[in-house]
């Protein structure tokens, strides 16, 4: 049987619920871990021991068999005895706009590949618990196929596939539209007005670019991808790529994150392309961010810019949901750890504890970059030594910085800057023999690092925005002997992961950074061991591969409950079998909704003229022909049914041969006639003018809302005032008559998708049905059964009631004094008493299971057996019937 009522399983066994299964591969996770780190040391008669129960630590993520565990197998011999038990790997396709290796040319088709460093590459390193393959570009131009194939063959073996862009794409995507567009925006940096009127009139071949680079790298994503992978894509250099990965194919796993801030509604905005961009990111399952806050700006910019749905589980848009959620990056912690024991970095700590004796020792360690706030972070050191001329001679600053993008005039104005701070501070506070500040403009290997982390006693991250920033988790990692201070910027996204043992600063107050360089120093050792003991904690426990195996879980998780959902999902309506099914009707029913059924798509942001044409809703002008024809078929009778006022359908529909109900069913006519009520004679109304005041007052208060007064219901909208303030009034509104007016009245409070509607418990379209069809019937004097009907509306939850109303199966309950039934099959025999008698019409509905269409519009969840994209599906199918007469 067609439809989503008959989809119905009710023999499966319960499904884990979505905590529960997140718990279940969290326990899988860490006994693989056990698993390996202890297989090679236990013989194998006592590797039996740590082996848990199965049905305790299997994973429920597989997308055919929802209930099915993959994440783990057992194996069994001819005598059922246990042989393995081990988790399998999950392909994982990272893909980001740069490989984590550098490639050099040698000849014609040898290079030499070297490991890159950067923040990604670094959360990545120890991530062992997938079959990863990296794909990105080599960062190198390689026009000619040789030097292609070459380059392929060589990434290959360590894993990577190549993404080949020419120097033009580079130099529009990369330098332009990534690199002085999305960066300097996502990290709240203004660009002065003459670059603001160059970038505009670059803008949009850059965006082309940034679009062709996206599709590229989903080609290379689209040949290497197998059944089952879960897709990665990184960064703001990719935001494009999860929609052209799903219009690809919709069942692949895409997750996206992003590694930079995300910046507030109100900066995002300013983005010409802020829709398709938000769009395209919204095309993934999952989405992640380092911070909370992140992902608060990013589901608030599609609330405010999209005018979408943001629910605590991320960002709604039709029934799909697609989760937001912030997953905080680790490092690799035992890597720094175990390195502090080597040979290499014990010879380099000893020499700085020898050049630095008697000094207390002060690090930073950042790229030479506008957000790291170092010139920031020099002048509160200057102002801590002017404060404190007892630590003149016992205190030295080394600061890193890294340099990048050499060749920006920015870039090369910041490092003069930091230069000409360095010069002055050291020749004012400096000696012969020593000097306040050691400035190097390079970086350290590993080793040199690792030994500089563990040898300081105080740590300064002054960034004025950064998306993580692991150089505090580098630092924490190597300070378990020396337990040293963590002062820490509140704009870095560490500082929601290390603000309880770190000092946080705000790097823009000198002042401030300077008094808490001063009590980092004067510290006293249990409190900086209470302070390093919660960080160390943290940054042990929060690795890079438990970022990496909590997001791939989450997607996972995410794909099985997406596919639950689709169950609740009515499937599209088979237009040719409802078209079908209609030439072969002889008395047909045409129930059709108004308000986004048969009016144009409205703009839910308000922009242009869309509010005014939502207050005064028309009908499309390519409905008119299609919606005479049917009208006029002596076989069809079409009735418009609303919860819009009669003024309201009188305008649009009076020239047409059909019959109009208003105020969801309680009015109705024939367009030829007058307006009779279909309202139940006891129908109280006493309400009104108290929950009006309540109207009045919030409408007010709210700018942009507006309420409607009918003679059955009132309708606040707050549609096209601001998202979240519409929400807060909302809830207020609604605390205020549940106590107040209507709290012992017999009411309904409907609440749309940014409505309050407040009405009658008997005012519903499925309530009103029964008498409409008996009023149509003794109207126009049926002999002949309807045997076919077709209803469609964008009907809120409480009206979907008429959706079942004329289910052959699911008999609406309705007073027996008006209605009784004959069942027979599939078939539903149902007679109407109330206004004819048995002689005009002895059978209203004669309607078989395969002849009834309920459609909802623009919904995915519903009580219909199928459903329609938009109106402009309503309008092909309304063409389709007209033209099958």
């Amino acid at each position: 049987m067609p439809g989503n009522l008959y989809n119905i399983c009710s023999n499966l066994p319960a499904t884990p619920t979505r905590l529960e299964r997140l718990l279940r591969d969290r326990e899988l996770r860490k006994y693989s871990k056990c698993l390996n780190d202890c297989e090679a040391e236990l013989p194998s008669s006592t590797q039996d021991c740590f082996s848990p129960d199965l049905e305790s630590s299997t994973c429920w993520f597989n997308d055919e068999e929802l209930l099915e565990p993959v994440s783990a197998s057992r194996s069994l011999n001819d005598d059922g005895e246990r042989l393995d038990f081990r988790a399998s790997k999950q392909r994982l396709l990272v893909v980001a706009n740069r490989l984590p290796v550098s490639a050099v040319r040698h000849g014609e088709d040898s290079w030499q590949l070297e490991m890159s460093v950067g923040g990604l590459v670094t959360a990545l390193l120890g991530v062992k618990e997938f079959d990863t393959r990296w794909i990105g570009w080599a960062g190198v131009n390689v026009p000619d196929e040789i030097g292609q194939k070459a380059l392929a063959k060589a990434l290959d073996e360590k894993r990577c596939i190549p993404v080949f862009l020419d120097e033009e794409v580079v130099h529009q995507y990369y330098n332009g539209y990534c690199n002085n567009i999305l960066w300097p925006l996502f990290h709240y940096i203004g660009l002065p007005q003459e670059d603001r009127l160059a970038t505009t009139r670059s803008f949009q071949s850059q965006f082309d670019a940034y679009k062709k680079a996206n599709q590229l790298f989903a080609d290379v994503v689209n040949e290497h991808y197998e059944e089952g992978d879960v897709v990665w894509c990184h960064d703001y250099h990719l935001m494009f790529l999860p929609k052209c990965l799903k219009e690809r194919n919709s069942k692949m796993k895409v997750g996206w994150f992003l590694h930079t801030p995300f910046p507030s509604s109100e900066i995002h905005r300013m983005l010409p392309s802020r829709l398709e961009l938000l769009r395209s990111v919204l095309a993934a399952d999952l989405v992640g961010f380092h911070t909370y806050d992140y992902a608060r700006h990013f589901v608030s910019a599609c609330t405010r810019i999209l005018g979408l749905e943001g629910t605590p589980e991320g960002v709604e848009d039709q029934g799909k949901l697609t989760r937001i959620a912030a997953f905080p990056v680790g490092i690799d912690s035992e890597r720094f750890i175990k390195a502090l024991e080597l040979p290499e970095v014990q010879d380099h700590m000893k020499v700085l504890k020898q050049r630095f004796a008697g000094r207390k020792v002060m690090l930073g360690v950042d790229r030479l970059d506008m957000i790291k706030g170092i010139p920031q972070k020099i002048l509160a050191f200057e102002k801590f030594l002017e404060e404190n001329p007892n630590w003149r001679n016992k205190v030295v600053l080394l600061q890193i910085a890294v340099p990048t993008r050499t060749d920006v005039p920015e870039y090369q104005k910041l490092t003069s800057q930091v230069h000409e701070i360095v010069g002055r501070i050291n020749g004012r506070f400096g000696s012969l023999t020593a000097v306040p500040i050691h400035h190097l403009d390079r970086s350290l290997d590993f080793h040199e690092l690792c030994a500089l982390y563990a040898v300081t006693d105080v740590a300064l991250v002054t960034s004025l925005r950064d998306g993580m920033n692991l150089v505090s988790y580098e630092y924490v990692a190597c300070q378990e002997s020396k337990k040293g201070v963590l002062i820490l910027s509140e704009f870095a996204g560490a500082a929601q992961s290390l603000g309880a043992g770190a000092i946080l600063v705000n790097p823009w107050n000198v002042t401030e950074v300077a008094s808490s360089i001063g009590y980092a120093l004067n510290m006293p050792a249990d409190e900086r061991e209470k302070r390093h003991h919660h960080n160390f904690k943290h940054v042990i426990s929060h690795t890079a591969q438990e970022w990496a195996a909590t997001f791939v879980s989450e997607l996972n998780v995410t794909i099985v409950e997406a596919q639950l959902r689709t169950r609740q999902i009515p499937p599209p309506l088979p237009i040719e079998v409802a078209v079908d099914r209609y030439s072969c009707s002889n008395n047909r029913l045409l129930i059709l909704g108004f308000n986004a059924t048969l009016t144009e798509p409205v703009d839910t942001l308000g922009r242009k003229d869309s509010q005014i044409n939502e207050w005064e809703p028309k009908l499309r002008p390519d409905l008119q022909e299609p919606l005479r024809k049917l009208c006029d078929d002596p076989k069809t009778t079409v009735l418009i049914l609303s919860g819009s006022a009669r003024n309201v359908l009188d305008d649009n529909f009076s020239d047409y041969n059909l019959w109009l109900a208003a105020e969801n069913g309680m009015f109705l006519r024939v367009t030829t006639g007058d307006w009779m009520t279909t309202m139940p004679e006891n129908l109280s109304m006493e309400w009104v003018d108290s929950v009006k005041n309540v109207f009045e007052y919030f409408t007010d208060r709210t700018p942009r809302s507006q309420f409607e007064v009918r003679e059955t219901s009132l309708i606040w909208n707050y549609k096209y005032s601001d998202v979240e303030f519409g929400r807060l009034q909302a809830r207020d509104l609604l605390q205020h008559l549940w106590t107040g007016p209507i709290s012992n009245a017999s009411l309904d409070v409907v609440q749309g998708r940014r409505s309050v509607e407040v009405r009658s418990v008997a005012v519903t379209k499925g309530a009103a049905i029964d008498r409409i069809l008996g009023e149509i019937v003794h109207n126009k004097g049926m002999k002949e059964p309807i045997d076919y009907v077709l209803c469609i509306g964008h009907f809120l939850t409480k009206d979907e009631d008429i959706y079942t109303f004329f289910e052959p199966e699911l008999p609406s309950e309705v007073p027996a004094s008006n209605k009784s039934y004959s069942i027979d099959g599939d078939t539903l025999h149902l007679m109407v008493t109330d206004r004819i008698s048995f002689q005009e019409g002895s059978s209203v509905l004669d309607l078989q299971a395969n002849d009834y269409f309920s459609c909802s519009v623009a919904r995915k969840r519903s009580n219909s057996r199928y459903r329609l994209q938009s109106s402009d599906e309503v309008v092909t199918l309304l063409r389709e019937l007209a033209d099958h007469r």
